[in-house]
């Protein structure tokens, strides 16, 4: 476990515009706690999104696989090294933790920016050997295991000035009283990017390992169809993330319009069966037992390990993935497009089909929360009482059934968003999957 108590970290207040706020802070170190305070208040306060960002040390174990690589040439790597090559001139504190020229650097995005973002994007992430917990600040991205606190200093007016630059770069300070704001547009809205991009992918991942499964046991090809022109988009959509965060172009050569036709595909086919799983629920009677065969013609094999039903979750849950990286693609190049001012852009793009799927996410959620809260029936017939295999079957099916709330976000409140970015020394950054601080 990384031990952080005896350390200095050195924090950069950053904003996405020219804003004027009341002095918050001091010169002087401050503690976790405050730094999430001051992070609450700006948000609120401030007409432009506002974030922070902090430097610890690059843990020894850390799992770059989960994240998108960009080498020392990508705009999120200059921006980043530009940022701290003018900080180490003027504070001390920021020289000394970025001598090594590597580090973890954590960008955290506050609620009231991340909501706009669509609920769905980021949410809590369980951590390891810890039962319904969540990954918060300073924590080992190896364990998941939280680490101890430590001191954050403020990275002064000096040392924010021109910290930025690249194509779309609004560089400059905003002063509040002895704190200072360093104009970052591009850093912020290329890490948010990739963050959740990488996010998205990590998700798709999860549900191409669960379907493969369910579909090799199923063999169904109806789904097995479905599942191909899904996994068909990958190709497109990665070489499209890796032009975008180089600056390029979009073009037709990529393929990414007929991804997204396949995805949207579906998408309408989960938006179906949603509302086919809901109609069935309310035709339920209220307060009494359900029969497994009644619930099984409505859910097929909800009574399985497997299932019709689970495998139609999860295509669900690929193609939601699929779709909302795809979104962040998009709203990468309607900003960068107009950059004089990036974040705004990036926010109004996101805007355009986040509700849609937010919505098909929490109908989905709603099935699951009420499929979980039935009670099962003993089978009607004229034996009185139950044979062992009807038993066991009934104690099996209930417990299936009870267990697919589990995991079902219930608090749909948007937390703040971290980003967290893995630096080498060559400047080359791997920026892993955003998650909830």
């Amino acid at each position: 476990m990384i031990d952080y108590r005896k350390a200095t970290v050195p924090v950069w207040t950053l904003a996405t515009g020219d804003v004027q706020v009341p002095a918050l802070a001091g010169d002087g170190p401050m503690t976790a706690e405050r730094l999430a305070e001051l992070r609450s208040v700006l948000a609120a306060l401030a007409d432009e999104a506002i974030a922070t960002l902090e430097v610890h040390p690059l843990p020894d174990q850390l799992d770059r696989s989960r994240g998108i690589p960009l080498d020392a040439a990508s705009p999120l790597a200059q921006n980043l090294s530009q940022l701290i090559t003018q900080s180490a001139r003027s504070s001390s504190t920021a020289a000394k933790a970025t001598a090594a020229g590597e580090g973890l650097y954590r960008m955290v995005v506050p609620a009231k920016v991340a909501a706009q973002f669509g609920q769905g994007i980021v949410c809590s992430m369980g951590a390891k050997g810890s039962a319904g917990g969540i990954r918060g600040a300073l924590v080992n991205s190896t364990t998941g295991r939280i680490v101890a606190g430590a001191t954050f200093e403020p990275v002064g007016k000096a040392a924010a000035a021109g910290a930025v630059g690249g194509a779309g770069a609004t560089a400059g300070v905003a002063f509040a009283g002895s704190a200072a704001l360093t104009v970052a547009a591009p850093l912020v809205l290329m890490a948010v990017a990739v963050g959740v991009s990488a996010n998205a992918d990590s998700k798709r991942q999860q549900a191409i390992e669960h379907i493969t499964e369910l579909l090799e046991q199923l063999q169904e090809q109806e789904l097995e169809k479905e599942y191909s022109e899904l996994d068909g988009c990958r190709d497109a959509i990665a070489k499209a993330t890796a032009v975008l965060l180089d600056q390029g172009k979009l073009g037709v050569s990529l393929g990414l319009d007929s991804a997204v036709h396949a995805i949207n595909t579906v998408l309408g086919a989960a938006d179906r069966r949603l509302a086919r799983w809901q109609n069935a629920l309310d035709k339920l009677p209220d307060g009494k037992a359900v029969e497994i065969g009644t619930l099984t013609k409505s859910f097929p094999g909800v009574d399985e390990d497997g299932g019709t039903f689970r495998a139609h979750l999860e295509l669900a849950a690929l193609a939601i993935a699929l779709k909302r990286r795809v979104n962040v693609l998009q709203a990468v190049e309607h900003a960068q497009s107009d950059p004089g001012n990036p974040f705004e852009n990036f926010v109004r793009a996101l805007k355009v089909d986040q509700q849609r799927l937010d919505t098909l996410e929490s109908g989905i959620a709603g099935v699951l929360q009420r499929l979980s809260a039935l009670e099962l029936a003993r089978p009607q017939g004229l034996r009185p009482v139950f044979t062992t295999s009807e038993v066991d079957r009934l104690m099996r099916t209930a417990n299936r059934i009870h267990k697919l709330g589990d995991g079902v976000m219930v608090d749909s409140r948007t937390p703040d968003v971290a980003i967290e970015i893995a630096r080498d020394k060559d400047g080359s950054v791997v920026v892993l999957p955003a998650l909830a601080a």
